[in-house]
């Protein structure tokens, strides 16, 4: 490959498939292209593993390329069957709209909004979809895709082999997305759609889609999807998703889950959640024998990219006063309570429990067991433990379950 974009996607491994890689490198290399990245707006932020594919918008703009996000109006309303079980919650239009807005902030504030060239573009294909004449769509779309082959997609199939429920609202997902390719290209000239490899058949059919209607050429890319070393799916954790909203999930727990990577993860995401380059990376692991070190490097990357360096600093600050020094930081997430609560004493399990330190009172018997509850850095060693005002200093203390998770109680 000659174009730098294509080959910088390829190094850092973003790169899975691509519908004819050569015609496309030879296009990006002389011409800044439009290319395009779905999302769903089911919840009112993306979590983490939405997060290598807005790196890739961030990569289109650095080599003058210019990204388009498509936050799907329209499809959520449908909702996509891709990897799931079972039919999503459907979303009021309203619900959906609160969404877009909210989600709309993460890429405001990671993608570069100053080169009017590479600007990202949002468009919304509730615009089109929902104004579809559906004789018309039959007629007009309808008729360039067959059951059988939509049968053969993993979306289907799988969920079909598992005798699992699928709607004929949902069945219909793949030729929404094959047409909002068509309606961006149409509209937009935009060439390219790229997504995870769970979509490789949804982007296959709008590149057909668009050779069918009007005999033009587009291209399909896709990302791997990410697992962990461990196994799991990225993004989930016994506390549930890592949102990328600030309002769910604080900087100081997105800097700590990047601290917390398994050292095998380490360099791969490195080059996927970093700008670092790739031969530098390289260079960190000749040097740095320390995976700690190169761990703290990771999180101080990545939050900054989302957070920005003030916050990205004084999350690795907070860290070393939590875990260095052993004080209580102001900084670490605060659970406010009232002097009223806590001046006849509260059992500690119930308090754990109701502000969902833990999932519930057997977590924190188990944790208690095991060595692992602290307040004030002191071990607690027995389940009937109270919370009193004597525990408290300067009306604070610290709560300490584990390793990993601190917080500051505090009386108001």
């Amino acid at each position: 490959m000659k174009n730098k974009f294509l080959i910088e996607m390829q190094s850092r491994g973003y790169l899975n498939q691509c519908t004819d890689i050569e015609k496309l490198d030879e296009i990006c290399s002389k011409n800044s292209i439009l290319g395009y990245i779905g999302f769903d707006c089911t919840a009112s932020s993306l979590h983490v593993g939405s997060l290598l594919q807005i790196m890739i918008l961030k990569l289109m703009q650095k080599h003058g390329h210019q990204p388009i996000i498509l936050l799907g109006g329209g499809t959520t309303l449908i909702g996509d069957p891709s990897g799931k079980d079972s039919t999503r919650k459907v979303l009021s239009q309203n619900e959906i709209n609160k969404n877009i807005k909210s989600i709309k902030k993460v890429f405001n504030k990671i993608l570069d909004n100053s080169n009017k060239k590479t600007k990202p573009i949002f468009v919304d294909n509730a615009a089109w979809l929902t104004k579809l004449n559906y004789i018309k769509f039959l007629r007009d779309i309808g008729s360039h895709f067959t059951i059988n082959k939509m049968l053969t997609f993993d979306s289907v199939r799988l969920r079909l082999e598992r005798e699992q429920s699928l709607s004929y609202m949902e069945f219909n997902y793949m030729i929404l997305q094959a047409y909002d390719f068509y309606q961006l290209f149409k509209k937009k000239n935009c060439i390219l759609q790229i997504g995870g490899s769970d979509q490789w058949g949804n982007i296959i059919n709008g590149v057909e889609l668009i050779r069918r209607m009007i005999q033009k050429e587009a291209f399909g890319l896709t990302s791997p999807l990410i697992t962990l070393a461990s196994g799991a799916k990225m993004g989930k954790t016994e506390k549930g998703a890592i949102w990328l909203n600030e309002d769910l999930f604080s900087s100081y727990d997105y800097w700590q889950f990047w601290r917390n990577t398994d050292d095998r993860d380490v360099k791969r995401f490195l080059n996927y959640f970093t700008e670092i380059k790739v031969e530098e990376i390289d260079e960190l692991f000749l040097k740095e024998k320390n995976i700690n070190n190169l761990k703290i490097i990771l999180a101080n990357e990545a939050t900054k990219i989302l957070h920005g360096k003030k916050a990205s600093k004084k999350a690795e600050q907070t860290a070393k006063d939590t875990f260095g020094k052993g004080g209580i930081s102001s900084n670490l997430p605060e659970i406010k309570i009232k002097l009223k609560f806590i001046e006849k004493g509260q059992d500690l399990l119930e308090f754990l429990s109701n502000n969902k330190i833990v999932s519930s009172k057997s977590e924190a018997r188990r944790i208690i067991a095991n060595n692992g509850m602290k307040i004030n850095n002191i071990k607690i060693d027995t389940n009937k433990k109270m919370l009193q005002l004597k525990d408290f200093e300067k009306n604070m203390l610290k709560i300490s379950c584990g390793k990993k998770k601190h917080y500051v109680i505090k009386i108001i």
